[in-house]
């Protein structure tokens, strides 16, 4: 059994969506992050964490790629064309949609106040819409990769999602449907249920 160590309502989403992707038993800690709790599992209290056994793991998409790994399910096999791939559009997605996200919300509550550049936010929106468009233009058939669920795809939706919450502006059409076939899934469902 894993444990979860994180809130629903952060990137410990991802980790949780994972798993019951991979239809793995888990239980969830709640711990916001720079609390006390998160940092028993990660001294910087960064959230998620993922303890399997006595190791602990940190940084979510770390975790879902081992998650993958360790359950030969939504990944391709290391050392293989298609995995080598797969990373590219895992660290696209980390670089031109994570990497965005954060920054806007280092500025909008992360940071304290007199450290925020709130004009910065309106660049990181634009940014983002462009790497929407992007990867709306890449979207060729029903998951990212082809015919099957990866983590990029587990990702990318989640990351849509944020974008929402953070008031940035909605996607096109395309790529709307697109993660709106995929919050469908089941394990999506039962991950968003633990937040009700």
């Amino acid at each position: 059994m894993y444990t979860v160590i994180g809130t629903v309502k952060s990137r410990a989403f991802r980790v949780m969506w994972m798993l019951e992707e991979l239809g793995q038993s888990y239980d969830l800690i709640p711990a916001g992050p720079r609390s006390d709790e998160a940092k028993q599992y990660n001294p910087s209290g960064k959230i998620p964490a993922l303890k399997d056994g006595e190791d602990v793991l940190t940084d979510s998409v770390a975790i879902m790629q081992y998650l993958a790994d360790k359950h030969g399910a939504l990944t391709a096999p290391a050392g293989t064309p298609a995995r080598a791939r797969q990373d590219a559009m895992l660290f696209w997605l980390i670089d031109e949609f994570d990497a965005i996200l954060w920054a806007a919300a280092k500025h909008s509550f992360v940071f304290p106040e007199e450290a925020r550049v709130p004009a910065i936010k309106d660049s990181l929106k634009a940014e983002f819409a462009r790497s929407a468009k992007a990867l709306s233009d890449r979207l060729d058939g029903p998951f990212l990769m082809g015919d099957a669920i990866t983590v990029p795809d587990l990702l990318a939706v989640h990351c849509l999602n944020w974008s929402i919450g953070a008031g940035f502006d909605p996607v096109d059409d395309k790529l709307g449907a697109w993660a709106g076939e995929l919050r469908k899934r089941d394990a999506f469902k039962a991950v968003r249920a633990r937040d009700s």
